[in-house]
């Protein structure tokens, strides 16, 4: 297990990925909150959002001032934490549905991944959920939450927990590795295209 966990942190590492180790749940919630209110808000894609507050009650935000993470695959333990942190300083909403109401974009998406797999640095991810779909690729940055004892060494080591997730016909399972990036025009290497500029994945000992 060891060594598929460092396997995978170098292979990661190679695709520009930042990886850090966490000793459990609340220290991977806790670093993704620091994480976001580090960063500048989204660029507003628009002056004023209309967002649904709770209770169903419509606010507006400026976009200067308030950052928004998106969390739809936790549990309702882990996003009670997640949206109890944000709450503090009043400058992070945290979301877990209705991503497409958004359409500002989203400071950071935060994903609890299914498996890793050692051999490319990939993290494996149930996205029969659009809202889980939506918060991995319409964020600035995705945190990727991926326990340890769930590193498979190759993909076909892994191919009896593969078959198990995609046994119904409308299955949607996403191989993430590494930030959004492409080459396509004059190859020239452009991130966040298709998806996050930056991708950090968090270890938790498991």
């Amino acid at each position: 297990m060891k060594a598929n966990t460092q396997m995978f942190i170098e292979k990661a590492s190679l695709v520009s990925a930042r990886v850090h180790r966490v000793k459990d749940m609340a220290s991977a919630l806790s670093f993704s909150i620091d994480l976001c209110r580090s960063k500048l808000p989204c660029e507003p894609q628009m002056a004023v959002e209309q967002i649904s507050g709770s209770g169903g009650k419509e606010i507006s935000l400026s976009r200067e001032r308030v950052r928004i993470i998106a969390a739809p695959n936790l549990d309702e333990n882990d996003f009670a934490r997640l949206a109890q942190g944000c709450g503090k300083t009043k400058d992070i909403l945290s979301i877990r549905e209705n991503l497409r109401d958004y359409p500002g974009g989203i400071d950071m998406g935060v994903t609890l991944m299914d498996f890793g797999i050692a051999e490319t640095g990939t993290l494996v991810l149930n996205s029969d959920s659009e809202d889980t779909r939506l918060s991995t690729m319409l964020c600035e940055i995705h945190v990727a939450i991926l326990e340890t004892s769930k590193i498979r060494e190759t993909v076909l080591s892994m191919a009896d927990e593969l078959n198990e997730m995609i046994k119904q016909p409308s299955s949607y399972t996403a191989f993430i590795t590494g930030a959004s990036r492409t080459a396509d025009i004059e190859r020239v290497l452009a991130l966040g295209v298709h998806g996050p500029l930056e991708l950090v994945i968090l270890l938790v000992e498991a």
